[in-house]
C-alpha cells in the first residue's frame, strides 16, 4: 500500500521530468503538464513553465538580434562593395573621388556598428557581476561635456557638489556619450545635462535634455529596444547604428539604475538614476 501510494503521489513528478528531458532548444514553446490543486508538485510544474517562457523569450530575443545585425551589415557591406566596383573601372577621376569618400564613410559606419556589437556581447556576458569601484560622476560629467565644445550644439551642464557613485568608469562615460549622441541628433537649438543628487536616497540623477520634438508616449520603451529608429532617424549620416540608447539602458542596468523618457518645461529629458557609493 505504501509503495502504490507513493509511486501515485511521484508519477506528476515523472511527468515532468519526462518532458523535461524531451524538451531540446529548438522546442522550447513547450510545457510540462501541470497537475491539478495547489501542492508542490502542482506549485514546481508552475515554476518550471515559468521558467521555459523565459527562455523561449530569450532565444526570439536573441533570433531576433541576430537577424537585426545580420540586415543592418549585410546592407552597408552592399552598398561598399558597390561603390569601390565603380570606382575601380571608372575613368573619371571626381566620380572616382566622391565614391572613395563615400566608401570611407559606409567603412566608418561598420566600424561603429561592429564596436556597438562587441560593446552589447561584452555587457551581456558580464550578467549580474555589478561593477563597484567609486567613479566621480561630477568629474565624469564635467570631462565628456568638456570634450564635445566643438559640437555643432553647445552643451549647457549645470551639477550640484561632488557626486560619487559605484560602478565602471569607462562604462558610464559611454552611458553620457550615447545619450549626448542622441540629444543633439535630436535637438533643435540646445541640450542641457544637469547633475544632482536626490535627496531622499542620496542617489545620482542624471538628466540630458534636449528641445528637439517630443517623443510620443507609445514610442518611449520603443526606442530603447534594439536597432530602433524612429522615422525622422532613418537616414544613414543622421540616424546612427539604432544601438545607442539600448546601451545606455543596458549600462545603466547593469549598475542597478534605470533611464526613463520624461517631458519637461526644457523639452525631452533622459533621465538617469545611477546608485551612490556607500561613504564611510
Amino acid at each position: 500500500m505504501t509503495w502504490r501510494t507513493t509511486g501515485r503521489a511521484l508519477r506528476p513528478v515523472e511527468a515532468i521530468r519526462a518532458e523535461v528531458a524531451a524538451i531540446s532548444d529548438r522546442d522550447l514553446d513547450r510545457r510540462v503538464p501541470a497537475p491539478r490543486g495547489d501542492d508542490e508538485i502542482a506549485r514546481l510544474a508552475e515554476t518550471m513553465n515559468a521558467m521555459l517562457e523565459r527562455l523561449e523569450a530569450a532565444g526570439i530575443r536573441q533570433r531576433r538580434f541576430i537577424a537585426d545585425a545580420s540586415h543592418e551589415l549585410r546592407s552597408p557591406l552592399a552598398v561598399l562593395r558597390t561603390q569601390l566596383e565603380i570606382a575601380h573601372t571608372h575613368p573619371d577621376p571626381k566620380v572616382r573621388d566622391t565614391l572613395v569618400e563615400g566608401a570611407l564613410q559606409d567603412t566608418e559606419r561598420l566600424q561603429a556598428l561592429s564596436a556597438d556589437l562587441l560593446l552589447l556581447a561584452r555587457l551581456d556576458a558580464t550578467g549580474q557581476s555589478r561593477p563597484g569601484e567609486p567613479v566621480d560622476l561630477t568629474e565624469l560629467v564635467r570631462a565628456t561635456v568638456a570634450a564635445r565644445s566643438t559640437d555643432p550644439r553647445a552643451i549647457a551642464l549645470h551639477t550640484s557638489g561632488d557626486i560619487i557613485v559605484s560602478g565602471n568608469a569607462l562604462w558610464l562615460g559611454r552611458l553620457l556619450t550615447n545619450l549626448l549622441d542622441n540629444a543633439q541628433r535630436h535637438a533643435r537649438h540646445s541640450v542641457t545635462v544637469r547633475l544632482t543628487a536626490d535627496p531622499v536616497t542620496g542617489n545620482a540623477v542624471l538628466d540630458v535634455t534636449n528641445d528637439g520634438p517630443p517623443i510620443a508616449a507609445a514610442d518611449r520603451e520603443k526606442i530603447f529596444e534594439r536597432f530602433t529608429r524612429l522615422d525622422d532617424a532613418r537616414s544613414r549620416d543622421d540616424g546612427g547604428t539604432g544601438l545607442g540608447l539600448s546601451i545606455a539602458l543596458d549600462i545603466a542596468a547593469l549598475h542597478g539604475g534605470s533611464i526613463t523618457v520624461q517631458d519637461t518645461s526644457d523639452g525631452t529629458t533622459f533621465r538617469t538614476h545611477l546608485i551612490a557609493y556607500p561613504r564611510g
